[in-house]
């Protein structure tokens, strides 16, 4: 091993002893990783190039093919998602009683576990493979169904879009990433009534199915992701059960309007943004020893700062990437046109990171979360009759583990980039109208996703404080 290896192992080593504070919802490492990450970074980049270099060739018929929707299953609605609601808005009125006066550790309250992994990481995969169970877990809807009227007293204007959402999810962003104490459960427990109060009076003034969808940013997020989803459970009159290929459900949806496109755009920067904070590499743009944080209220200007910076810079990019493409054709579609349609290809990459990012932090908060549940108040209850239940973070701890998590991880980054392509040669068949024109049109886009794919492996196998 070469001196700057030894280095690494030597801080990894003294990393791992230093004591530190729990965070519940960072997916921090505890060991660096000493493996060939360039080969795999190039690898990666190299499939999704590839891939994109083969659709050329596929021909737009079979491409119709791989995207169609399989309906396999029909049955009448139940009349249970006003029950379900209500006992939603149940638990987590419980949880936020919990937040307020249980125990102040973070892992053994279970309102931040709840917030940051059963929603944030759990659910979002769940969106990803059922499609948006969201809009029938919400604590709002049922409540909203028996005390509003039917005609809501005020009108949300067309032209605001999604603003709402994104505004939403730029705070949430910033109280995960940038607030002093996001795991903190009785600040977790404010934060998570406020919304509830300002989500429930914005319901009752402009109507739920309106602020659901344009509004209420979890419901856009996981609506989103879930058009993502290979097996998809449509509610009208009847429950239509589909089976596809991931993204179908995004190319058969009509595209969003500007700021629903953007929405998607910060969401994938917020998670980008979330991974780079932590890394010894930010740290030390910002003069900072990682070895030595002085903790989080040193960097709030800074990582309030780089947030912004990280959304504003990937919707520039991007649109930036359409722009060059539009103007190598020199032929329809418009700009927003292209970009509320492209946006869409941008959420396998989303879920990707998203997956990739808090893996670990589902693997381990996940067991907190269950020891949480059996024992609530942490009074030495045992609820779910789980016996000595311990935690265990072991598998953080050997070479042979951590290569396999960052295979996951990295498999999970090729998968979603590769998806992405896949989705975005589709939509740019159906907005250019022609094979070659589309394929030349987004060549940026593509050279884009490529170029993230690398970024995305490249963060996964940096040491993080």
């Amino acid at each position: 091993m070469n001196m700057n290896l030894a280095s690494l192992a030597f801080f990894a080593a003294l990393a791992i002893t230093m004591p530190s504070n729990a965070i519940a919802h960072a997916s921090g490492r505890g060991f660096v990783l000493l493996l060939p990450t360039t080969t795999m970074q190039w690898s990666g980049a190299a499939a999704v190039a590839l891939s994109f270099l083969l659709l050329i060739f596929i021909p737009a018929r079979a491409l119709k093919v791989l995207f169609r929707e399989w309906t396999i299953a029909r049955f009448p609605l139940p009349r249970v998602e006003t029950v379900i609601s209500l006992f939603s808005l149940g638990l987590w009125t419980a949880l936020v009683i919990i937040g307020f006066t249980g125990a102040r550790d973070p892992l053994a309250n279970p309102l931040p576990l709840a917030v940051w992994t059963l929603l944030w990481i759990g659910l979002t995969i769940a969106c990803a493979i059922f499609g948006n169970l969201w809009s029938l877990l919400n604590p709002w809807s049922g409540l909203v169904r028996l005390i509003a009227a039917r005609s809501p007293p005020l009108r949300l204007p067309e032209q605001i879009g999604y603003t709402p959402a994104l505004i939403g999810l730029l705070a949430f962003g910033w109280f995960e990433i940038v607030d002093l104490a996001p795991d903190d459960p009785a600040r977790v427990a404010t934060a998570v009534s406020i919304y509830w109060a300002v989500t429930l009076l914005a319901m009752m003034a402009f109507g739920e199915r309106v602020w659901l969808e344009r509004g209420e940013f979890l419901h856009v997020f996981f609506e989103f992701i879930g058009r993502l989803a290979p097996l998809r459970f449509n509610r009208d009159k009847l429950i239509r059960v589909t089976l596809s290929f991931p993204g179908a459900g995004l190319i058969h949806s009509p595209p969003p309007s500007l700021s629903g496109a953007l929405f998607v755009l910060i969401a994938l920067a917020t998670v980008s943004f979330d991974g780079t904070s932590e890394t010894w590499w930010w740290l030390a743009q910002l003069g900072i020893n990682p070895l030595e944080f002085p903790g989080r209220s040193a960097v709030i200007d800074q990582n309030t700062n780089g947030l912004f910076f990280a959304a504003t810079l990937l919707s520039g990019i991007f649109i930036f990437s359409l722009m060059l493409g539009l103007w190598l054709t020199r032929t329809p579609p418009s700009l927003r046109k292209a970009v509320c349609r492209l946006a869409l290809s941008i959420i396998p990459i989303s879920l990707a990171y998203h997956f990739a990012h808090y893996l670990i932090a589902l693997l381990v908060n996940g067991q907190y979360a269950l020891a949480a549940a059996t024992d609530p108040m942490a009074t030495g209850a045992d609820f779910l009759n789980l016996g000595q239940f311990y935690v265990t973070t072991s598998f953080l701890n050997t070479r042979e583990s951590v290569s396999l998590i960052w295979q996951v991880q990295s498999g999970a980054i090729i998968a979603g980039h590769v998806i992405a392509v896949c989705v975005a040669h589709h939509m740019a068949l159906d907005l250019w109208r022609d094979s070659r024109r589309a394929a030349i049109g987004q060549i940026p886009l593509a050279v884009l996703m490529v170029a993230y794919t690398f970024f995305g492996l490249w963060l996964l196998a940096q040491p993080t404080a």
